[in-house]
């Protein structure tokens, strides 16, 4: 979840990071999926669309991309999921399928006050909180 359109080598300059051939083309890939992908959909992603990166430079690009706070990782079940930073943000996590879904904060303002409230527990330092459940398509089977 974004401002608005990234773009790429500005973000990498932006955070210090040298604009290799590799992360430009995870970090163009990331910016243009608009979702939560893992690294085989990386990988897989890249591959369909021609651009040879080798699945250890995708892994390696993420952990650095993540450690910088280009991108953050969101851990559910199955594999790690990584989507842009951009705009605070929620996420809901199906504890089925693994799909991950990113809810702006301005959506859940009053909840997040409330779960805060009741138990004390306050949105990690990215400002996100991790929602757990079965999206649609898992609820029905």
């Amino acid at each position: 979840m974004t401002n608005g359109p990234v773009e790429p080598r500005d973000l990498l300059r932006r955070h210090g990071l040298r604009c290799t051939p590799g992360r430009l083309r995870v970090l163009t890939m990331l910016c243009g999926s608009g979702r939560h992908v893992t690294l085989a959909e990386a990988w897989a992603q890249l591959a369909r669309a021609g651009s040879a990166v080798h699945l250890t430079t995708v892994y390696r690009t993420l952990v650095v991309l993540t450690a910088v706070g280009v991108t953050h990782a969101v851990h559910g079940p199955g594999p790690t999921r990584y989507g842009i930073t951009g705009r605070p943000h929620h996420h809901t996590v199906c504890q089925q399928c693994g799909m991950v879904a990113a809810i702006a904060n301005e959506h859940l303002t009053e909840a997040v006050g409330r779960i805060e409230e009741l138990t004390g527990l306050r949105p990690d330092s990215s400002g996100s909180l991790l929602v757990y459940g079965r999206c649609r398509g898992c609820s029905t089977v």
